[in-house]
């Protein structure tokens, strides 16, 4: 079963393809956008174990793929990353008409996005995600970027993909925790904007996280859907887009603290991160206190953390969690922007926050 979804973009538009399996034919999928040398850029780690079979399936459809593999970890999503891989893109002589693959998760994706985007003023990518995080989230919508040592995510361009392919066979082949955080992101959209999602993730998302494939065909399908039309609507994040962050203001607070390292990977972030809007929002009246507990049940269903406490090592210092909140991007005019809730599938972004309300839920 292969769902196809469409990010409505005028002339910008492509598809999104997800399914299991779908690796086997991707040729068939990337050879119309493709010509000449197509480079595809990977890190080691995914590279050992997916590289030689997607080089293979690209040769049989009589494209010429060039590997570019890059060191795994958030490291390689920098200015000397960007240096490395817009060299080797250069030295293999890729035409402003040519296509380059990014096949790995989120950190391969967002850096051969911006290399995209800026070589020759912007060459087509096409995005193979192969987490469960990239898949439904940092592989569609054009967000493209690298890290800086004030923040992450702070230099980077907009540049859509000419099209994604999420086979959720290569999920199979991820560590538990790695599948887990990317759940994250999936639980995401049930809560800012569709409580009927939320509601059959109750259900079934632990089935789909235990191997069910029609379960996860959908949880990621559905997932793409919510976010492509999103982004159809608001490409430039100027309003509605903004609602995605759910989280991440914590989240990226969170990590930045813990010095992005192994005790908290992006996804658990965003995870503790969901709760403490649900929490911040509740303390300021704004949703229902059992919504805030059936988000949190369902996290810890799931095996998720969803709190501060659970993070392993030292507990990040409240000071320096709302100083690094300080750099996040959603700083508008001095004011933090936040987005909260007021209930399941209920999202809205607001300034309107008072520093000891978030001083006493970061502190719960």
């Amino acid at each position: 079963m292969t769902r196809i979804i469409t990010v409505g973009l005028g002339e910008r538009a492509y598809a999104i393809h997800v399914g299991n399996g779908l690796l086997a034919n991707a040729g068939a999928l990337i050879k119309p956008f493709a010509k000449g040398v197509m480079p595809v850029v990977t890190d080691a780690h995914v590279g050992e174990i997916h590289l030689a079979n997607f080089l293979q399936v690209m040769g049989k459809a009589g494209l010429d793929a060039r590997p570019i593999v890059m060191p795994p970890g958030e490291g390689s999503k920098s200015f000397s990353g960007l240096e490395t891989v817009s060299n080797q893109l250069l030295d293999m002589e890729i035409g402003r008409g040519g296509l380059i693959v990014a096949l790995g998760g989120g950190v391969i994706g967002d850096l051969t996005g911006f290399a995209a985007g800026v070589l020759k003023r912007g060459v087509a990518f096409a995005q193979v995600p192969t987490t469960l995080l990239s898949q439904v989230d940092s592989s569609v919508g054009g967000k493209t970027g690298i890290n800086t040592r004030q923040g992450k995510n702070l230099v980077g361009v907009f540049h859509q993909p000419r099209l994604v392919i999420c086979d959720i066979a290569l999920l199979s082949t991820l560590p538990r925790r790695e599948l887990l955080a990317g759940y994250a992101e999936v639980v995401k959209y049930g809560a800012l904007g569709d409580a009927q999602f939320f509601e059959w993730l109750e259900q079934n998302g632990v089935r789909a996280l235990s191997g069910d494939h029609e379960a996860m065909v959908h949880a990621v399908a559905h997932s793409c859907q919510l976010k492509a039309d999103i982004v159809a609507r608001d490409e430039r994040e100027t309003g509605e887009r903004a609602l995605l962050n759910l989280g991440h203001t914590f989240g990226h607070a969170l990590e930045a603290t813990t010095g992005y390292s192994q005790r908290l990977v992006h996804g658990e972030g965003v995870a503790i991160g969901m709760a403490l809007a649900f929490r911040l929002s509740v303390k300021l009246g704004l949703a229902p206190g059992q919504d805030a507990e059936r988000f949190v049940r369902h996290l810890q269903a799931a095996g998720l953390p969803s709190s501060i406490a659970d993070i392993p090592g030292p507990r990040p210092d409240t000071d320096a969690l709302i100083a690094a909140m300080g750099h996040d991007k959603k700083v508008a005019e001095g004011k933090l922007n936040f987005i909260l809730l007021k209930g399941l599938g209920k999202a809205f972004v607001t300034s309107d926050v008072p520093k000891d309300a978030l001083r006493d839920v970061l502190n719960s």
